[in-house]
């Protein structure tokens, strides 16, 4: 089986691929704080709820935009699984030609996506990733990444919201009844996720003037089922996009 590990600064989604079949998939917060012991407990744990073992795990694929996280994984793969994971734009690369002016500042996540929703939909594509930060990203009819967009996420703009501002409560990130709040907890919740709304459609909008007004958007992130649908311009709605894009490099990358 192959573990697929994506690295979030909210979240860390852990993946375990047999032939080719996501069989089993996670997401956790992630610690920064947290030790490899403590990570390798809690994929044990994870493994045994499917009835799967770490004995079973014959090879691993991380992709992270956490730096210091990287230690505690890779000795995590090569005490608990005897083995050396492909990490993402350390040991193996993504597979895609990159446009961005500085290839090495792009989140080895929005490449990872990237990858994936070319496979899923062809080239030209976007790609609406709703994580803690809220990134467009564009890959060219030749199938390079050109670069994207990068806007404050919907769980950093509630936080924001609650850290800066005395009067203004901690909210559920969910849609409000209407646009207009009658109280309080739904006025920041109409402006936080129909905001989000709004953004993504407008730099959407821009990024098809520039690639082809028919170009597909796949939309994936935490909460790319609440927010997607209501922008009335996503096509596909995947939110293991980023496991399913480790897979293919992993299949490009591993070796014969």
């Amino acid at each position: 089986m192959l573990l697929a590990i994506d690295i979030g600064n909210t979240h860390i989604v852990w993946g375990v691929y047999r032939t080719g079949e996501l069989v089993a998939h996670w997401r956790v917060a992630t610690h920064r704080e947290k030790t490899a012991d403590e990570y390798a407990l809690q994929l044990r744990g994870l493994l045994d709820f499917e009835e799967l073992t770490l004995n079973e795990i014959e090879a691993a694929i991380i992709s992270s935009v956490v730096p210091p996280l990287m230690d505690q994984f890779k000795t995590l793969c090569t005490r608990y699984l005897q083995l050396e994971p492909l990490i993402v734009g350390e040991n193996v690369d993504a597979g895609m030609p990159i446009r961005y002016e500085h290839p090495a500042e792009v989140g080895a996540d929005r490449l990872v996506n990237a990858v994936a929703a070319s496979d899923l939909c062809g080239t030209p594509v976007i790609i609406v990733d709703f994580g803690t930060a809220t990134t467009v990203d564009a890959v060219s009819a030749r199938g390079e990444y050109l670069g994207g967009a990068i806007a404050p996420g919907v769980e950093l703009g509630a936080q924001a919201l609650f850290a800066r501002t005395a009067k203004l409560p901690r909210v559920e990130l969910a849609l409000p009844p209407s646009a207009i709040g009658r109280n309080t907890v739904q006025a920041m919740q109409a402006g936080i996720m129909y905001g989000t709304v709004g953004t993504v459609r407008e730099l959407v909008t821009r990024f098809r003037s520039e690639l082809g007004s028919r170009t597909p958007v796949v939309a994936t992130g935490g909460l790319c089922r609440v927010i997607a649908p209501e922008t009335g311009i996503v096509d596909r709605i995947e939110p293991e996009l980023t496991l399913r894009g480790l897979w293919l490099i992993y299949q490009r990358a591993r070796p014969t």
